[in-house]
Formats: C-alpha cells, sequence, structure tokens
C-alpha cells in the first residue's frame, strides 16, 4: 500500500479523536465511577524480582534496572543500545536572531526580557540507504551573553512556530493526511503559544528547547516504517518492539548529546517536560536517561502517571486499540487482563529516583484519571523516603498527619502544589498546559536546576 494512502487510513482515527472531546464518543461509555473500580494489588517497587527487599541505596540502583527493563519488555519497548555511534551529533545552526518577550503577554505594561533565538538542524543518524534523518530544534535563551544556561526540554504537537508568533522563527515541515509533510501555513504561527510562556520562563534565567515532535516520529501507525525507526530495523518485529513512545524519548536524549556539544546549555541541567502522550514520553526519557535532572509530567493520564490499574476514564485496552504504535506488542496482552502486568505507572515513576519528578493534574480532564496521577506519585514517594529523601512529604487536609502515612489519601487541593522530590498539583480546567502549571514547574525545578 502507498504511504498516502496508508497515511491516510492510520491518520483518520488520530484526527479524530484529537478533534473530538473526551465527553463523546466512546469516551462517554468509559468508566469514571470510583466505586466500580475492581480490586487491585499494586506491585512493590521496592521487592525484587526475586521477592526479595531493596534495602540500600545501592540496591535501589540494581532495583530500578530491574523496573526500567520490565518497562521495556512489556509496555514501551526496546530502546536502542547507547553507543559512541548513537551518541554522535551531528548539526548546524539554521538561524540567529534577537527577540524581546513580555512576562506576561496579556499584560502591555509587564517587563520586556531580551532573548535570544536560535535554531539548529540536528542529524539522528543515518538508515540503510544513506538517508538522514533530521529535526530542527528551536532553542530560547536569555538575552544577556550567559552560557552553561539550564533549560527545559520539551516537545510540541504542532510544529516550532507554534510556540510564538515571531516571523524569526522558521515554519515548520508538518505531517498532515492529505500531503504527508508540508510546510505550515504562516496562520498557525503563534496559535498554541499559550503553552509556552516563554517571556516567564526567560525571566526566571532559564533557557527552552522544543522540537517537533512529528520531526522524530509522525505519530501514525505504518508498522514503524516511518521516522526514526528505520535506523534500528532489528528491534522491530519482535514483542519488546520499539514504539513511538520509545522513538519521542529517545530522541530526547539525543538532544542532550547534542547540548553536551555546544556552549550555550549545561546539559547537566536539563529538565525534561511533555504533555498528554508526550508526558508519558518525557516520563520515560527520564526513566531511561538519568542526565535528566528533572522530569515533569502534564496530564499525561494512561501510559504515564495515572495507575492503570484503576480502569477509569482512558484504559489500557483503549490506548492500544486507538494508539497501537505507542507501546510494544506485549503491551497488547494486557488488554483485558491489566491485573497480570508485572509493572504499574507508580514505578513508572519511581524509577526516577532519586532525581526529582513532577506531576501535574487537571480537575476537568477525567479522561487522564487526576486521582490515579496522583495516587502514582504517593505510592512512589517509598523509594525516596528508602533513599533518604521527601517524596510528597506534606500533611493534607490535616495538620497531624504526613501525606504518606495516610492509607487513603486525600486528593490535594486544588490549585495547592504539595511535594517535595515528589512534586504534584491538581488545577481547575481541562487537558491543557496553562501558564499556572509553568509557574509550578518553575518554582519546583528551581531547587534543583540552580
Amino acid at each position: 500500500m502507498k504511504l498516502r494512502t496508508l497515511l491516510s487510513f492510520t491518520v483518520f482515527g488520530l484526527v479524530a479523536y484529537m478533534l473530538t472531546d473526551p465527553l463523546t464518543t466512546d469516551a462517554q461509555d468509559a468508566n469514571y465511577d470510583e466505586s466500580k473500580i475492581p480490586a487491585y494489588t499494586l506491585p512493590d517497587p521496592l521487592t525484587f524480582n526475586d521477592g526479595s527487599t531493596v534495602a540500600s541505596s545501592d540496591d535501589w540502583e540494581t532495583r530500578r534496572s530491574e523496573i526500567v527493563q520490565l518497562f521495556k519488555d512489556h509496555v514501551f519497548g526496546a530502546m536502542p543500545a547507547r553507543s559512541p555511534e548513537t551518541q554522535r551529533v551531528v548539526f548546524k545552526i539554521f538561524s540567529e536572531s534577537s527577540i524581546a518577550f513580555r512576562v506576561d503577554p496579556d499584560d502591555l505594561e509587564s517587563e520586556l526580557v531580551e532573548a535570544k533565538l536560535k535554531e539548529f538542524d540536528i542529524v539522528l543518524g543515518v538508515d540503510g540507504s544513506g538517508k538522514e534523518h533530521r529535526i530542527r530544534m528551536l532553542l530560547v535563551l536569555p538575552g544577556n551573553d550567559t552560557t552553561n544556561t539550564p533549560v527545559f526540554l520539551g516537545y510540541n504537537f504542532q510544529g516550532n512556530h507554534t510556540v510564538h508568533s515571531s516571523k524569526k522563527i522558521s515554519l515548520s515541515k508538518v505531517w498532515n493526511r492529505d500531503r504527508e509533510c508540508a510546510t505550515a501555513l504562516e496562520s498557525t504561527r503563534g496559535s498554541k503559544s499559550s503553552r509556552w510562556p516563554l517571556g516567564l520562563i526567560v525571566s526566571k534565567g532559564y533557557g527552552v528547547a522544543t522540537v517537533y515532535y512529528g520531526d522524530v516520529d509522525p505519530d501514525f501507525d505504518d508498522e514503524f516504517q516511518n521516522g526514526v525507526h528505520p535506523l534500528y530495523p532489528e528491534l522491530q518485529g519482535r514483542e519488546d518492539n520499539w514504539t513511538s513512545i520509545g522513538a519521542w524519548a529517545w530522541g530526547l536524549s539525543r538532544m542532550v548529546d547534542f547540548f553536551e556539544s555546544i556552549p550555550d546549555v549545561d546539559g547537566s541541567r536539563v529538565a525534561v517536560f511533555g504533555h498528554s502522550r508526550l508526558g508519558k514520553t518525557s516520563l520515560w526519557a527520564g526513566a531511561t536517561d538519568n542526565r535528566f535532572r528533572v522530569v515533569i509530567s502534564n496530564n499525561s493520564g494512561c501510559g504515564g502517571a495515572a495507575l492503570a490499574r484503576r480502569q477509569i476514564g482512558e484504559t489500557v485496552k483503549r490506548i492500544n486499540t486507538v494508539f497501537p504504535h505507542w507501546f510494544c506488542l506485549q503491551h497488547k496482552s494486557y488488554n483485558d487482563s491489566v491485573h497480570e502486568m508485572p509493572v504499574d505507572h507508580h514505578m513508572l515513576l519511581a524509577a526516577i529516583a532519586p532525581r526529582p519528578v513532577y506531576v501535574a493534574s487537571a480537575q476537568g480532564d477525567q479522561w487522564a484519571d487526576p486521582k490515579g496521577e496522583f495516587l502514582a506519585a504517593f505510592h512512589a514517594s517509598p523509594v525516596y523516603r528508602m533513599l533518604g529523601l521527601k517524596g510528597l512529604g506534606i500533611a493534607i487536609d490535616t495538620d497531624s498527619e504526613n501525606v504518606e502515612s495516610v492509607q487513603a489519601p486525600k486528593m490535594p487541593v486544588l490549585g495547592k502544589r504539595i511535594g517535595d522530590r515528589v512534586g504534584y498539583h491538581i488545577r481547575e480546567g481541562k487537558h491543557d498546559i496553562t501558564r499556572y502549571d509553568w509557574e509550578q514547574f518553575l518554582s519546583f525545578s528551581s531547587r534543583f536546576l540552580r
């Protein structure tokens, strides 16, 4: 089948999903009733596969490797092994310019901050036919001639040009159903700028690096013939096949390789973040690459921060059916038996320890099960305690009990960040990234990126 025809069929379902309100179609029939959650027992992140107990930080590093391998085998699939060749980065500067951002774009009286815009073309690899696979990174830096800048790294959904309206940012090549890959329209500049408060971030002394996620993998199911997957064909045709989420996570690690080769960015002070499916990606990137100093997930839901065993909102079966390319073949064997999975997603958060991890939820995003996201953070926290660190670590709705000692913890107050090495908030609103979210990310991360 020709790629254009295949793309038309496979992307149609994706586009329909993205344009449909989660409260319609089959999402309307999903379970949102806490009383209907099946009884479940979570696997213990502090128990080795052989049943013995993790008792020290050295033990934890061994157990952490076990957990990562379990997620490779049963959820996200294998990853290309890190080697001097996979870490070799070839890049060129595409453009450089200066710009001024308002700290609050909605306030014409707010402070102006100077920034630098740089665009880089980065080669991730060369496939068997000799074709280079390139991505374009937009790097926004404080404009005071700083070097070794700490940065927030994350993908965008619709092209680098959508994060700000400046014409100094090149229009992205974006995938669409009819033309496969085409230059985006001028009218889409800055269309997602509300998700990227660049003035606020730069004013705090941080940089922002972003790449259109479709540059790495265009996010449709053609049995992994697109994106970076042809670079490693040996990782397909197996139960633990390399997946789209795996490819996006691998791409983020290659971007850290790139940071380590330029003076502008401190590659040891990178916070990786993502929203929705890219929140799942940021967690997997953080679990598989300990160079990420801080790991942030926003509204990542099923397959991300939410506990799969709760089966509220989007479920393992539903996500595997609609997005079969996100997870490995073995993951589909749990569609009707999620309780048999040897992992659940509190273990994905725990696998980031001792580095800090932040989970953000939205009250109106029940499809992503915000309570399940909170409970995953809660059940990851004992790992941090064992390491002598605090997880969520503060009282909720009581002055006398620590949240980590409560058997059935209550949801935090709306709009109030909690936690220490494990951070969490739930805000009002829907499935999105807001300025409030970014204010929490910046405040939480500042303790670790400074």
